[in-house]
């Protein structure tokens, strides 16, 4: 697939939710580029930000913003996915950071979970109120202080080797309806290498920094998902 928008540094991928407060400064400090999914151009608009794409079926984003960008809109028609799978997925970058995914119906947030997963060879962190959320990858490592929150939620059956965490994970077998790994708390440094792209890492947005430069780091990454 032909990417929309390609490039080597970070970027700023705006959802439909309102923003978080202070989401899109964070955003911004590391991702310049701004992209819309559908509806998350308002709030570009709103932001005074100048977008190189929105991208979505546009049935969310008023007719008057659709013309102040339309020269940077490319409608992507089907509706089987949600417009945040239809931005992903025609994004190329090393690290995508969303802003205005979380807070809002939990139905939507669950479904932002589901692109995670679905769209795992490309590196994405979503930043709510309070917490940050990104699929993990095949493995990483952040310089966390102890007592940083830590928690595990997996979108399927999946094993996460650990370290530097109060309850170790290794040997443990988590599925969303058996053994989850919520309100864990760092140690002090803490690595993960979960064994398939189906764990979901939340901790709160005082890890952003750390967890931005381990994400960028490079190191194994998911393979592309076959359709």
């Amino acid at each position: 697939m032909t990417p929309i928008v390609a490039g080597d540094q970070p970027l700023t991928l705006i959802g439909g939710v309102r923003p978080a407060s202070g989401a899109l400064d964070m955003a911004l400090k590391y991702g310049e580029t701004v992209v819309c999914a559908d509806g998350g151009a308002d709030w570009a608009l709103w932001a005074e930000l100048d977008p190189v794409a929105v991208i979505g079926d546009l049935d969310s984003i008023s007719p008057s913003t659709r013309a102040t960008f339309a020269d940077v809109v490319h409608p992507v028609s089907e509706q089987e996915s949600t417009d945040f799978d239809k931005a992903l997925r025609h994004i190329e970058a090393p690290l995508v950071l969303g802003v205005g995914f979380s807070g809002g119906r939990i139905d939507h947030e669950l479904g932002s979970l589901t692109v995670l997963a679905r769209h795992a060879d490309r590196r994405c962190i979503l930043i709510g109120e309070d917490t940050i959320t990104l699929l993990c990858p095949p493995q990483i490592t952040l310089a966390l202080e102890p007592g940083t929150a830590v928690s595990l939620f997996p979108l399927g059956p999946v094993g996460c080797d650990s370290t530097g965490l109060q309850w170790p994970t290794k040997g443990l077998r988590f599925a969303p309806d058996g053994q989850i790994g919520t309100l864990n708390k760092a140690t002090g440094a803490v690595t993960l290498q979960p064994d398939a792209p189906k764990m979901v890492l939340i901790l709160p947005r005082s890890a952003f920094e750390v967890t931005v430069q381990a994400m960028l780091q490079g190191g194994a990454r998911w393979p592309v998902r076959a359709e």
